[in-house]
């Protein structure tokens, strides 16, 4: 199995970052992520990455510099994890894939179960 190129937004506002509660009936359900997508093929990773929060959340984010790479594969998926800093541009949310989502501190990121990936970049925040 090639590995698929997957990103994800650290939506960073006012010292908080956004994290959302994965689908209860996708993989890893109701773990928490940093939202984000499948690149598609002719995509730029910034390309997927707003379309990906635009369909997630109905909001419109401004893509900042790349902060890290992840590799994570388990007997399901094989991916290659982008990770983006990101501002929020427009758009009130709306959870088209998710449970939920919250603003949380970086000190409380521990009280979040992340899926694996997620995990090990929040130490970079």
């Amino acid at each position: 199995m090639e590995p698929q190129d997957v990103v994800a937004a650290i939506i960073r506002k006012d010292g908080m970052y956004l994290i959302a509660q994965r689908n209860r009936d996708k993989y890893m359900g109701l773990r928490w992520e940093f939202p984000g997508g499948k690149v598609e093929p002719g995509e730029s990773f910034r390309e997927a990455l707003s379309r990906e929060i635009k369909e997630e959340l109905n909001i419109v984010i401004e893509v900042h510099e790349k902060l890290a790479q992840e590799s994570y594969k388990d007997d399901r998926i094989d991916v290659n994890l982008h990770y983006y800093l990101c501002t929020w541009k427009s758009g009130d949310t709306r959870l088209n894939e998710h449970e939920s989502i919250a603003w949380v501190a970086k000190r409380d990121f521990d009280k979040y179960d992340f899926v694996e990936g997620d995990g090990n970049v929040l130490s970079l925040l």
